[in-house]
């Protein structure tokens, strides 16, 4: 991947992945991720690379070693790389992704209703420009 680092796209405008991404940087202790948004020329570029639909914007995508993965598969594997114990959730791997994916579509399909979305994606601020696309 880029730099030997996991790629995370996620919706720019969604304030809810907005939130997520400001957490996962601030646990990235290991300075594993490059975080991107899935409406950027970048993001749709990396999406294209692996034959996914650069219009896509259903979920959190991971990119981990020539790996793509998608809602909660993704999400468990990006707290696995965190710091403190959100490394416990990937447990929840153990469950079928059809179950836990109902769980995640869930959320998803609610996100702007529930904290709303922003009208232009997410600019980093300059400490944070390393960590983004």
């Amino acid at each position: 991947m880029i730099e030997n680092k996991s790629v995370i796209l996620f919706d720019g405008v969604c304030n809810l992945c907005n939130a997520s991404i400001d957490f996962i940087i601030k646990r990235d202790k290991k300075d594993k991720f490059r975080v991107g948004a899935l409406q950027e020329e970048a993001g749709k570029k990396l999406l294209s690379k692996f034959q996914v639909n650069p219009e896509y914007l259903d979920s959190l995508v991971l990119v981990e070693e020539d790996q793509v993965y998608f809602r909660s598969t993704a999400a468990l594997r990006i707290a696995r790389n965190l710091s403190g114990l959100w490394p416990l959730l990937y447990g929840f791997i153990i469950l079928p992704s059809g179950i836990r994916d109902l769980i995640y579509d869930w959320i998803g399909k609610n996100r702007y209703r529930w904290f709303g979305k922003k009208n232009t994606c997410r600019l980093p601020t300059p400490e944070e420009r390393a960590k983004f696309l």
